[in-house]
């Protein structure tokens, strides 16, 4: 059995404030003002990442990489433990950011939290995530939508299980490690609960179900996020993976509406907002800058430089490296040169990260890369 978990453990090393230019143009040691002051002070992760997001001066960049499966195999912990035991999850999350000191811990796990307290049908492996069985979707039966009652977050089921999580974090490392929690987005919701097939027939077929299924998962989602704030997260990253297999016409008309919504509910509870939406999302790029997300992540199929032009300059973007290709298959140098790359494009207003989760295999020190050209780099604000 791995050791306990010790309030407050953490990464011991921090590195002075620099002022810097972009990675292409080198590190620029120039002392700011503020040097000496963050020099005897270096900032918590979670002091980082709040700074950064509020356009403030920073010891150097935030490193946020989504680890799931990798965090689990670190830990010893298998995946399906990880994804039914909150006390599990936190150990393997907080002891991966300890090791390769991350800015923040996460409860992610699987997308099927939600589905599953509305009755949806999950299939669980030992050491895989849990798989929502399409063929037995919830909502097969469109007339089921009208008796689905919203699931209590705090009910006992698998988001009760998450709120737990965060309360935990924020109980052992709130103090130090900005805590993400996590909700699925409304499109991402609706095609667990429909099944996504179905759902991108209804789109033409149904119109108005679809509204009302976005309904749905926007009031669901909404009380998911708000005890997951008032467990202790910073910020609720939203998951919306099927809003990219959508065109622009259909994601103007019904998604981004009610992503919109969900965005706007969460900043009202006084929540943050990361928008993670995989794969190639370069035909919406506009309306997600348009939500008002604190982040965006990109995933590799959506360069970088065209989320920036597509967003403007204060945007704060995280990604885009290929989790397989350019990360768990390439080498330390490439990886170096590849976020280097990310920081060019990006700007200022810039997160460390992959463009979707860490591969399970991927070589230690290939993350290891990725954070080492964080600290040596901070934004120029």
């Amino acid at each position: 059995m791995s050791a306990p978990l010790k309030r407050g453990r953490c990464p011991a090393q921090e590195q002075p404030f620099v002022k810097t230019g972009h990675a292409s143009e080198g590190i620029d040691t120039t002392q700011s003002d503020a040097y000496d002051h963050h020099k005897r002070y270096p900032m918590t992760p979670r002091e980082r990442l709040l700074k950064h997001l509020a356009g403030e001066p920073v010891d150097r960049l935030p490193f946020m990489p989504i680890t799931m499966m990798f965090a689990g195999d670190f830990a010893g912990i298998p995946y399906g433990a990880y994804c039914r035991d909150h006390r599990k999850l936190v150990e393997a999350q907080t002891k991966t950011a300890e090791a390769f000191e991350f800015d923040y811990v996460s409860c992610i796990s699987d997308p099927g939290r939600e589905a599953a307290d509305c009755g949806a049908a999950l299939a669980w492996f030992d050491n895989q995530p849990p798989a929502i069985i399409e063929d037995q979707a919830r909502l097969a039966d469109k007339p089921a939508l009208a008796q689905l009652k919203t699931p209590d977050p705090l009910g006992g089921g698998r988001m009760t299980d998450r709120v737990q999580a965060a309360a935990l974090f924020k109980k052992l490392c709130g103090d130090r490690y900005f805590i993400e929690g996590w909700v699925e987005g409304p499109c991402a919701e609706a095609a667990d609960l429909r099944g996504i097939n179905a759902l991108m027939m209804d789109f033409f077929d149904d119109p108005g179900f679809v509204r009302d299924l976005f309904g749905f998962a926007v009031d669901l989602g909404l009380r998911f996020a708000r005890t997951q704030i008032e467990a202790g997260v910073d910020i609720i990253g939203v998951g919306d993976a099927a809003a990219s297999l959508v065109g622009p016409q259909i994601y103007e008309e019904f998604v981004w509406p009610a992503e919109k919504q969900l965005v706007d509910g969460i900043h009202g509870m006084g929540g943050k907002v990361r928008l993670h939406i995989c794969g190639n999302t370069r035909q919406i790029l506009a309306g997600m800058g348009r939500l008002g997300c604190e982040i965006v992540d990109l995933d590799y199929p959506s360069p970088v430089e065209e989320g920036r032009a597509q967003m403007g300059p204060h945007q704060v973007l995280l990604g885009n490296l290929n989790p397989v290709a350019a990360l768990r298959n390439s080498n330390p140098k490439a990886i170096t040169q590849a976020i280097a790359e990310c920081h060019r494009q990006a700007g200022d207003r810039y997160i460390v990260g992959a463009g979707c989760e860490v591969p399970r295999d991927t070589p230690h020190e290939n993350l290891r890369a990725m954070g080492d050209y964080a600290r040596r780099a901070a934004a120029r604000l």
